[in-house]
């Protein structure tokens, strides 16, 4: 990817990230919006469908998405709501809930991974193969290095 000429001076890398990141979501949520679902609902989704039969607990799942619990929760009320997720008593532990992939959450996943696919394809083109590869294994080290969780 060349350097473009868009006239942002920021220094902060947060913030670079962030805006970065809005951008992204407004691709993938555009290519995903004929399922409606959002880019954070289909990676919830496809996060269950990789697990198969494991279904995690509400805090696995949220741990695993590098994402607040709570915040988690907003998330699942719509994919619950809708009936793509069940929330169900853990046979290990009756205070936790697991979080299980229905039927209907399994077909919807399905049908937005195609549309995934284009928006994969667009970053891809715009930025390169090769940028895009990299890019993401650095981001995923960022997400999973627990030395960043605080000062």
């Amino acid at each position: 990817m060349s350097k473009a000429n868009h006239g942002d001076t920021s220094i902060c890398h947060a913030s670079a990230l962030r805006k970065a990141s809005r951008r992204l979501s407004q691709l993938y949520d555009a290519a995903l919006a004929p399922t409606g679902l959002t880019i954070t609902q289909y990676g919830l989704l496809t996060e269950l469908q990789k697990r198969g039969d494991k279904a995690p607990t509400v805090t696995e799942l949220a741990a695993a998405m590098v994402m607040e619990r709570s915040g988690l929760g907003h998330t699942l009320d719509p994919l619950e709501r809708d009936g793509y997720i069940a929330l169900a008593v853990s046979a290990q532990d009756a205070r936790s809930r697991q979080v299980v992939l229905t039927v209907r959450g399994k077909v919807i996943q399905a049908k937005a991974r195609k549309l995934w696919l284009q928006a994969q394809e667009k970053f891809a083109e715009v930025v390169g193969n090769t940028e895009a590869n990299k890019l993401q294994e650095t981001l995923l080290s960022i997400a999973h290095d627990d030395r960043l969780g605080s000062i």
